[in-house]
């Protein structure tokens, strides 16, 4: 069996990359892939209601995003520089990426205005830095300095309509630098049908970290290596789930996120364990799914482990087939693109 990326037939059209979010918040569209009989059908996301059974356990990621990423200037020389916070270490001290990270070192003083500036304590690697900033710097300051990071398959800055439609109607918990995209498409009106019908919605939190933006590179895949992220589960999220496995309704995950942090914390005897912890989990062709049952997922990079992802749960020749067909029937791609209900 060959382990590489490149092994993988699809190929999407620069032009279908969606470069902003439908017109209105649950218009998309959504590709149903049922792997279990190898069949796909074309519907419209507002019709997710139809698809979710009274007895279905539906899991999503209310991780919200961060305004993480500010530009700067080395003081001294004037270079531009931008930085990508990953995770707050304390009040002043963050994590962070800075790009280009040449001459990047210990010290170094980079200007982001008048206000804030920061000083460069540790050096990481891979373009990793631990920064402080000179006062503190938390989630609501930087909604005045920083900006939104969109993926850089966006080929525009982020604009007023990014804040509102770059987070998902489920955003509870600030700390992502990316979006759980999947719940993009979800409106308050569909939970509500949704709740209606007798299923049940549970919240957890994964904090979207850099690794989302880091593509597999290796020959073989099963040699990449995932950045940690954080999570959390809370008493009462797990107490629920658990409940759901008792009672044996269908697990249906919102998104790669929820699918990850779920995997990550059930223990040995089939039940989630409530807390808080670090996952790298990596799943790809061949891993054994312990809970989820149905996935809602966008369409993602073809070097990307969210791919390895859909192809471990749907099969490799499934998935082929499921984005041949949306490149054919012209539907839009990745973060800001359509959806796919992928059943087992």
């Amino acid at each position: 069996m060959a382990f590489s990326l490149k092994e993988f037939h699809i190929h999407i059209p620069e032009e279908l990359i969606a470069q902003y979010p439908s017109k209105v918040r649950g218009q998309s569209r959504l590709l149903v892939v049922n792997a279990k009989d190898g069949t796909l059908s074309d519907d419209q996301f507002g019709n997710i209601v139809y698809y979710i059974s009274p007895r279905d356990c539906i899991i999503y990621n209310d991780a919200k995003v961060i305004n993480a990423r500010l530009a700067g200037m080395k003081e001294g020389t004037g270079a531009r520089v931008e930085i990508l916070l990953t995770r707050q270490l304390n009040e002043n001290c963050w994590q962070c990426i800075i790009r280009p990270a040449r001459r990047v070192r210990k010290s170094i003083r980079i200007l982001i205005d008048e206000e804030y500036q920061l000083e460069v304590t540790e050096e990481i690697g891979e373009g990793i830095f631990e920064v402080c900033f000179s006062k503190p710097l938390g989630y609501e300051e930087l909604k005045q300095i920083g900006e939104i990071p969109l993926p850089k398959y966006i080929k525009r800055h982020p604009a007023g309509i990014d804040d509102d439609r770059y987070q998902t109607v489920f955003s509870n918990r600030y700390g992502a630098i990316a979006s759980p995209t999947a719940g993009l498409h979800f409106t308050r009106e569909m939970v509500t049908q949704i709740e209606k019908k007798g299923a049940i919605l549970v919240p957890v939190t994964l904090y979207v970290d850099w690794g989302t933006f880091k593509p597999v590179r290796e020959t073989d895949y099963r040699k990449h290596r995932i950045h940690r992220e954080i999570y959390e589960i809370s008493e009462e999220s797990a107490s629920r789930i658990n409940r759901c496995i008792d009672d044996k309704r269908r697990i249906v995950c919102v998104g790669t996120t929820s699918v990850r942090t779920i995997e990550t914390a059930v223990n040995s005897s089939g039940k989630i364990k409530a807390g808080e912890g670090e996952t790298d989990l990596f799943i790809y062709p061949g891993y054994f799914f312990k809970l989820v049952d149905a996935m809602i997922t966008n369409f993602h990079l073809p070097d990307s482990t969210l791919l390895l992802l859909v192809a471990a749960f749907a099969g490799k020749s499934m998935i082929e087939k499921a984005y041949a067909h949306a490149v054919d029937k012209q539907y839009r791609f990745f973060s800001y693109g359509d959806a796919m209900l992928i059943t087992n």
